[in-house]
C-alpha cells in the first residue's frame, strides 16, 4: 500500500502562485509514476502533470503547459507542483496519485492510478 498526503492548496488571484507538495509513504518502491489530476465541480477529473520517478520524465496538459512545473524529489518521496500564472479555469480540487503501472503512454487515464490522496482545494479568484 501506498499512502499520499497533499497540502498547500489555498486561493489566489489571477496571475498568482501556488505549489502543492505531495509526500508519498509505505510501499513507494514499487510506485513508477506521480502526479496530480484535478476535478471542477460538474467536470471529470482528469490530468495535470505526472512524473516517472525514476527517470523524470514528465507529463502535462496543454492547459498548464508553461505555467505549471511538476519536480520530484526521490529521497523524500515527494512531487511538487509549482503553478504559476494560474487561471480562475484552475480552480478545482487538487488529487495526488500513485500508480506501479507502466502507463504505456495513457499518463491522464485516472483509472490506471491505484493511490490517491485526499485532496487540496485550488481556488483563482478572478
Amino acid at each position: 500500500q501506498v499512502q499520499l498526503v497533499e497540502s498547500g492548496g489555498g486561493s489566489v488571484q489571477a496571475g498568482g502562485s501556488l505549489r502543492l507538495d505531495c509526500a508519498a509513504s509505505g510501499a513507494v518502491w514499487n510506485v513508477n509514476f506521480l502526479g496530480w489530476f484535478r476535478q471542477a465541480p460538474g467536470k471529470e477529473r482528469e490530468g495535470v502533470a505526472v512524473v516517472y520517478i525514476g527517470g523524470g520524465m514528465t507529463y502535462y496538459a496543454d492547459s498548464v503547459k508553461g505555467r505549471f512545473a511538476i519536480s520530484r524529489d526521490k529521497a523524500k518521496s515527494t512531487v511538487y507542483l509549482q503553478m504559476n500564472s494560474l487561471k480562475p479555469e484552475d480552480t478545482a480540487m487538487y488529487f495526488c496519485a500513485a500508480t506501479t503501472s507502466t502507463l504505456g503512454g495513457r499518463w491522464g487515464n485516472k483509472g490506471l492510478y491505484k493511490y490517491w490522496g485526499q485532496g487540496t482545494q485550488v481556488t483563482v479568484s478572478s
